[in-house]
Order: structure tokens, then C-alpha cells, then sequence
């Protein structure tokens, strides 16, 4: 490989906290680069394992029920070593983690990602990399320019695609490096999730380049919160591979608050989206200058999405 494809072949993100381009630290990146490079290898050999083996749920559900193997907690340590986690965030000592799983959905201290506790400013559900789309029919393209999300396929519904057609769109991307629990961006009445059972393929950069279609051929689950100052959010959350499960704690069909948790992921990388209706958000501008670039931004749980229009 030459040093132009190896320069391409990196993630780069801009990291709100630090306010710098960085180089992303990807867990599992020779599976990433067998199934979803552009090698000969990865062209047929890889193409052929992800499209009959990979995809399947049984596949990943095996793979996490080994993150909840007591002596998987051997892999805890080195792994907060390696990616240089904050282990003073943690609400427990990272030597009390009985499983690697339950080091993996972890909770923090509250006091790691404080709320703004302002109704008409909006917060990020997760820690993650957002992409944010202010207008779907507009839609520049996310990791590739002119590779359009299609709203009918991913909320499986059309009418209920009629109505956000015109509206915005957040895309938030977690690795298994971060805090994989996920909060209400804002306070409102939630509903009980719809769930869409679908495959589970990959949804890093390096898979949604070569196709976005992963993000609504993978399972997923939709949640509406009716909202004072932002009309009716949907929240979807979407399993990939190696996630086991997509697991509620919040009880359905109640008011919830701004920051209260709503669920978290079992071991892997996934996803989360947000689609507002026309003209009831305005993105940070940091999320607006760098998703026209294709850039992701990496913040943290707690830190403003935008303010109501």
C-alpha cells in the first residue's frame, strides 16, 4: 500500500474537548480493513465472510456473550491503557469490573458530563462523532459527497418519512472506546420504541463509505419525544456488528428530563440518529462548518446539539 492509500485509509475527527483534527484509534481495524477495504483480499474473500457470516445477530450475540466471560475482565486494564480512557470518570474503579461487558456499558459519575439545564438548548445524546444534516432534501451526502440517506427505508414508514423529508438530521457514531450509555437530548413525553430487525454490519466510516445503506438495513428501534421547543424528535438507535443488544432503561410512555438515561449498547460500536422537523433546530456551529466538510465531531453526552429556532 502506498502512503497516499495509507494517509486515506485513516478516520480523522475534530475533538470538541481539545479542539483539535485527530487521527481515530480504531478497535478491530484489520476486521474493518478485511471486510470492508479495498484490497483484492477484502474485495472478494472479505466481501464474502461479512455478506454470510458477519451480518448475522447470532454471530454478534456470540461474540458478547465472551465479553461476559468472568475471565474477560483480564482485558479491561489494557484496554483503558491502549485508547488512554479516563478512569477517573468511572462511577466505579475499573479494577471492581467483574466482565469486560460490564466494563464496556459503564456508568459515569454525574458529575463527568454535566447538563446545561436550559429548555431551548438542545444536548448531545452520547459520547460519540456526530455528523449533523440541517435540511434531508438537501442532503449533501455524509462520508461520500452524492450518497443520500434514504429517510423511507430507515424509518421503514412512509408517511412518517413524509413528515420529516424536509427536517434535520443527526447522525451519531460510538466506538467501543466510549461511554456507551445514551440519554434524552432533551426533556419531553417519550414513547415505547418501535423495533426494526434487521442484519448487523458495521456502521465505521470504512463500511458507510462503501455503502450507507448499512445504517437501514441493520436493526434498529425508533422512539418519538413530544418536546416543548423542538416538536417531535424522533431517536433511533441502531445495532452493529458485534452489538448484542440494544438495552432500554427508561420506563416507556412517561415525561422524561433532559440527560436522564435512556438506554446503552452491549459490547461493539453503533449508532444513534435524531431527525427534528423542519425549522425547529439550529445547529452549533462547529457541527454545522465541519459536517459540510465530511468531518465528524467528537463530543461528549451533555454538550449542546444546537439551540431551538
Amino acid at each position: 500500500m502506498t502512503q497516499e492509500r495509507q494517509v486515506m485509509s485513516k478516520i480523522q475527527f475534530f475533538d470538541r474537548p481539545t479542539q483539535t483534527i485527530q487521527t481515530e484509534q480504531v478497535y478491530g481495524d484489520w476486521a474493518l480493513n478485511l471486510l470492508y477495504g479495498n484490497s483484492l483480499t477484502s474485495k472478494t474473500i472479505g466481501k464474502t465472510i461479512l455478506r454470510r457470516v458477519f451480518r448475522y445477530p447470532c454471530i454478534s450475540s456470540l461474540y458478547g456473550r465472551l465479553q461476559d466471560r468472568k475471565k474477560s475482565s483480564k482485558k479491561v486494564l489494557p484496554f483503558i491503557k491502549k485508547f488512554g480512557l479516563d478512569s477517573s470518570e468511572f462511577l466505579i474503579p475499573p479494577e471492581q469490573y467483574k466482565t469486560f461487558n460490564e466494563f464496556f456499558t459503564r456508568k459515569l459519575k454525574p458529575s463527568a458530563r454535566p447538563i446545561n439545564p436550559d429548555p431551548k438548548e438542545i444536548m448531545l445524546p452520547a459520547d460519540g462523532r456526530y455528523l449533523v444534516i440541517p435540511d434531508i432534501s438537501k442532503n449533501p451526502g455524509f462520508f461520500v459527497k452524492g450518497q443520500h440517506f434514504n429517510l423511507d427505508k430507515f424509518l421503514n414508514n412512509y408517511k412518517l418519512a413524509k413528515k420529516y423529508q424536509n427536517g434535520s438530521l443527526v447522525l451519531a457514531r460510538l466506538c467501543p472506546t466510549d461511554y456507551h450509555r445514551f440519554h434524552f437530548p432533551c426533556s419531553g413525553r417519550s414513547s415505547k420504541p418501535e423495533l426494526i430487525n434487521g442484519y448487523l454490519y458495521s456502521v465505521n466510516p470504512k463500511a458507510l463509505k462503501e455503502n450507507i445503506g448499512f445504517l437501514w438495513e441493520n436493526k434498529r428501534q425508533i422512539t418519538s419525544i413530544e418536546t416543548e421547543h423542538f416538536g417531535t424528535i424522533l431517536m433511533i438507535e441502531i445495532g452493529a456488528t458485534n452489538v448484542g443488544s440494544i438495552i432500554d432503561t427508561y420506563e416507556y410512555s412517561t415525561v422524561v428530563e433532559k440527560g436522564q438515561e435512556k438506554g446503552y449498547f452491549s459490547f461493539g460500536g453503533s449508532s444513534i440518529v435524531l431527525l427534528f422537523e423542519s425549522d425547529t433546530i439550529v445547529f452549533s456551529k462547529d457541527l454545522l462548518s465541519m459536517s459540510q466538510q465530511h468531518i465528524e465531531v467528537r463530543g461528549l453526552m451533555g454538550q449542546e446539539l444546537g439551540r431551538s429556532s
